[in-house]
């Protein structure tokens, strides 16, 4: 099945529209639907301790380039992988489940929002999506709180995979400020989001 345009195919406390090919939805008035990364910047922890034990998923070197367009077939898997993940996956708090915050980990049958997004990131790749483009996010809640998606990098626009919503929607048609994100040529490597804020912005003055 062809995915790509012609290619084969501390986060704390609970973390408690579908688009076709040409479909996707427009950003806020003056937002770029992609966002604009700046400077490297700190791994979460609970990253950094999901990569001891799984280096080799943290240590993928990507080309960069021009983000590939997304074919229908394309679109039909990412809808499908977010809402079963959000489906068979229950969700809970790290100090719930571990007694500790910030544990990164593929969830069995429950876990936190990085949980759900590491989850859709492996299905994803295993359908032949490429890692450079399938990016942990870390943002921040309207209430302040913590929460990791899962950024789906694409020529429509970066789109984001949340276990809070099973829509798949551009970056700018969120909630959320973003803050970091994962180096598209290293997923050991996080960078920062330069311009969250005028998404922000945008989104106040509508």
């Amino acid at each position: 099945m062809a995915i790509w345009n012609g290619v084969k195919g501390s986060v704390a406390g609970l973390c408690a529209i579908f688009l076709s090919a040409n479909m996707a939805i427009p950003a806020q008035a003056g937002a770029s639907p992609w966002m604009q990364t700046g400077s490297a910047t700190s791994q979460p922890i609970g990253h950094y301790e999901f990569c001891q034990s799984h280096k080799g998923e943290c240590s993928v070197r990507s080309r960069t380039g021009a983000a590939p367009r997304v074919t229908a077939s394309g679109w039909a898997v990412i809808r499908q992988v977010n809402a079963s993940v959000n489906r068979e996956v229950a969700a809970i708090t790290d100090q719930e489940l571990y007694g500790r915050e910030e544990v990164w980990s593929y969830p069995n049958g429950r876990g936190d929002c990085e949980d759900f997004a590491l989850e859709k990131r492996r299905r994803l790749m295993q359908k032949g999506f490429s890692a450079g483009d399938l990016l942990l996010t870390v943002v921040r809640k309207p209430d302040g709180e913590g929460h990791a998606v899962l950024t789906v990098r694409t020529a429509q626009g970066d789109f984001i995979l949340d276990n809070l919503d099973n829509g798949v929607k551009l970056w700018t048609q969120t909630p959320y400020r973003f803050l970091k994100r994962q180096a598209t040529r290293n997923s050991g490597h996080w960078v920062t989001i330069d311009n969250s804020a005028e998404v922000l912005v945008g989104s106040v003055g509508q």
